[in-house]
C-alpha cells in the first residue's frame, strides 16, 4: 500500500523593515512610557515600513526569496502562492498576484489570498495543506505580510492598541512528503463572529452608499478598535484549547511539545498560555519585544528566526497556534 500523501516546511523566511521603532520614541506621541508598554505587552520595539521602499507585497516577496533558497528552489518550481494579510497594498487585486509578478513568476501560477487576520498565516498553511494532500500541487508558496505602521492613530486616543503594532513578513514553502508521521500532523481552524465588533477596523465598509464620504465623516472608525480585555479573557482560553486539540488528534501530551511558536499578540498572553499548558521556557518561543504584533506575518517570522537560531531542529515536534480579530483561531502541528 502506497503512503499517504502529506506536506512538509521545506524552507522558511522573513523580512523585517530597517526602521526600528524604540518605545521612548513613541513616549510623547501616545502620552505613555516604555515602563507602561512593556507591563501591559512586552514589547520594547517594533519594525515600521519606509514610504518608498517597503510595501506589503515586496516584503512578502524577500521573504520568500529567504524561504525559497533555504528550500533549494527557485520561484519557477512554486505553483501556488497563498497570502495571508490584512493590510494588502491595494483593496483589490490583492498582494498575492503583486508578489507573483515581483518574483517574477510563471504568468499562469495561480494566487490566492487570506483574510483571516492575527490567524490568517494557519488559515494559508490549512488551505495549502489540503491542495499538497490532494495531489493538485506540489511546491506551495504561504506567505504573511503586514504594514501596520501606516494605519494607526499615532495620538494618545489610539495607544491602547498603537504601541501594539509593528511591521513585518515571513513565509515558508510546502512541498510533499510520504513519510510516516513527519510534517504537517493537522490542522485545526476556528471562528466565533458573535465577538467579530470587540476587534475590528468599521470603515471604509462597503455596506453604505457613499463608503468613502463616510468613512471621512468617522475617521475614527478607519482606526483598530479593540476591546483588550475580552480580547484578552478570550485568547487564554481559546490558545490551550485549539493546542489541546492538536495534541489529542496526534496522540501527543504538551510535555512531548519541542517548540511552540503562539501568535506573537502579547507577551502576557504566551506566558499564561506557557503555563496553562506546563512548557519550559525553552519550548516557548517569543520575538514580540523586538517586533510587536505583526499579525499574519508573526507566526512565520517567529517560525523563521527560531529554525535561523537552532531551536527548531529536524525531529523536534512544533506547534503553532494563533487567536485573533472575528474571533478566528487556530493551531498547526508539524514533525519538523
Amino acid at each position: 500500500m502506497a503512503a499517504l500523501r502529506h506536506s512538509e516546511i521545506a524552507g522558511t523566511g522573513h523580512y523585517v523593515p530597517s526602521r526600528v521603532v524604540k518605545n521612548a520614541e513613541i513616549e510623547s506621541l501616545l502620552d505613555t512610557s516604555d515602563a507602561w508598554i512593556q507591563e501591559r505587552t512586552g514589547i520594547e520595539e517594533r519594525r515600521w515600513f519606509e514610504e518608498g521602499h517597503d510595501t506589503t507585497a515586496n516584503m512578502g516577496t524577500r521573504a520568500a526569496q529567504m524561504a525559497l533558497a533555504n528550500a533549494g528552489l527557485t520561484a519557477d518550481d512554486i505553483q501556488l502562492i497563498v497570502f495571508a494579510t490584512l493590510s494588502p497594498d491595494y483593496v483589490f487585486p490583492g498582494s498575492g498576484v503583486l508578489m507573483q509578478r515581483e518574483l517574477g513568476m510563471k504568468e499562469n501560477t495561480p494566487a490566492l489570498d487570506v483574510r483571516n487576520q492575527c490567524s490568517g498565516f494557519i488559515y494559508a498553511l490549512s488551505v495549502a495543506d489540503q491542495f499538497i494532500k490532494t495531489g493538485m500541487y506540489d511546491n506551495v508558496l504561504v506567505v504573511g505580510s503586514e504594514i501596520h505602521s501606516s494605519g494607526l492613530d499615532k495620538t494618545p486616543q489610539g495607544r491602547a492598541v498603537s504601541v501594539i503594532f509593528g511591521d513585518g513578513a515571513g513565509a515558508v514553502v510546502l512541498r510533499p512528503s510520504t513519510r510516516d508521521g513527519h510534517g504537517i500532523l493537522s490542522t485545526h481552524l476556528h471562528a466565533q463572529g458573535e465577538f467579530a465588533e470587540e476587534l475590528i477596523v468599521r470603515e471604509p465598509g462597503s455596506n453604505r452608499e457613499n463608503r468613502v464620504g463616510v468613512a471621512l465623516e468617522n475617521k475614527a472608525d478607519m482606526y483598530p478598535y479593540m476591546n483588550g480585555q475580552n480580547v484578552f479573557k478570550n485568547a487564554v482560553v481559546r490558545f490551550p484549547q485549539v493546542i489541546g486539540e492538536a495534541l489529542a488528534q496526534n496522540g501527543f501530551q504538551p510535555a512531548d511539545i519541542d517548540m511552540l511558536i503562539p501568535h506573537q499578540a502579547n507577551l502576557r498572553i504566551t506566558q499564561y498560555v506557557q503555563q496553562k499548558m506546563g512548557l519550559p521556557d525553552d519550548k516557548v518561543f517569543s520575538n514580540i519585544q523586538r517586533y510587536g504584533n505583526t499579525t499574519a506575518a508573526s507566526i512565520p517570522l517567529a517560525l523563521s528566526e527560531a529554525v535561523q537560531q537552532g531551536k527548531v531542529k529536524r525531529g523536534d515536534l512544533v506547534c503553532l497556534a494563533a487567536f485573533g480579530s472575528g474571533f478566528t483561531w487556530a493551531s498547526a502541528l508539524i514533525r519538523w
